[in-house]
């Protein structure tokens, strides 16, 4: 996504069509499209001849266009759990790991980035009760790998909002929901997360339809992506319109919610009301 925002912000400063770029590189409008949206992938070639024609000469310029399509190329860690990964959730593993604001609202669950290993467990079983423990076993894995993300040098901003209802169904039972409310206290303290609560007290609230996630990138040609999870696959928005509702719906969460430093506090009572085992 990000090297084809930047082959399409090139391309249009120099007056080139998708037609002309394509009948370059011996490709159709479509492909062109395509690349610029970020949805296939490159040949370092093809991208080669493009700088061509869009007069990029400068060395350095080249070489970190030509890196950026080699590391497009490259697969995830994400890949190496292909038998347990549908296939629209990759994408989304892909636009976490490149994004700089990670912004998600949750109606039912503890967002992923969040979840303890046995709460984690507890919601895969949920959805599928029928796998073998190993089959289980890899997707908790998979989702306790994503988490680094929080963790590596240069982390995303993590600005969750949750409702109470998720913090206080039992997941997995009072002692799995009581080492998951208590990994929240502790994950407010990260210089990255920020999470606020809806509490029930708030009645009905703009988002109440269900959970999505808006990401940011640090690339500012780069659209925000709204992702919309459903059970069998998952919805990617990036029309200006589409952003605006969904945007708004975020900023009308955070003000409905408490604010982020009552966090600790709230998610204080909830661990007191939970029975101790």
């Amino acid at each position: 996504m990000m090297l084809g925002a930047q082959l399409r912000r090139l391309r249009e400063s120099c007056g080139v069509t998708r037609e002309g770029a394509g009948w370059e590189i011996r490709a159709s409008e479509s492909k062109i499209s395509r690349m610029e949206l970020g949805r296939v992938g490159f040949k370092e070639r093809d991208v080669a001849d493009l700088l061509t024609l869009y007069g990029i000469t400068d060395p350095q310029e080249r070489d970190a266009l030509l890196h950026l399509a080699r590391d497009a190329n490259s697969p995830g860690w994400w890949h190496r759990y292909g038998d347990v990964l549908p296939s629209w959730f990759q994408a989304y593993l892909g636009l976490e790991a490149a994004a700089a604001l990670i912004r998600t609202y949750e109606l039912q669950f503890v967002p992923g980035l969040l979840q303890t290993e046995e709460y984690a467990r507890a919601v895969v079983l949920l959805g599928h009760s029928r796998a073998e423990p190993a089959e289980i076993d890899r997707r908790v894995t998979l989702r306790m790998r994503r988490q680094q993300v929080l963790h590596r040098e240069d982390p995303p901003q993590l600005w969750a909002v949750v409702d109470e209802a998720a913090l206080r169904r039992p997941i997995g039972g009072p002692t799995v929901m009581r080492q998951q409310v208590s990994a929240l206290i502790e994950a407010t303290r990260l210089p990255n997360v920020r999470l606020q609560v809806v509490p029930f007290a708030a009645g009905g609230h703009a988002a109440a339809g269900g959970a999505f996630s808006i990401l940011r990138f640090g690339d500012q040609e780069l659209p925000d992506v709204v992702y919309i999870e459903q059970l069998t696959s998952a919805l990617y928005l990036d029309k200006r319109e589409d952003l605006e509702f969904y945007a708004l719906a975020m900023e009308r969460l955070c003000v409905e919610a408490e604010p982020p430093e009552r966090t600790p506090e709230i998610l204080g009572r909830i661990l007191a009301d939970l029975p101790s085992g």
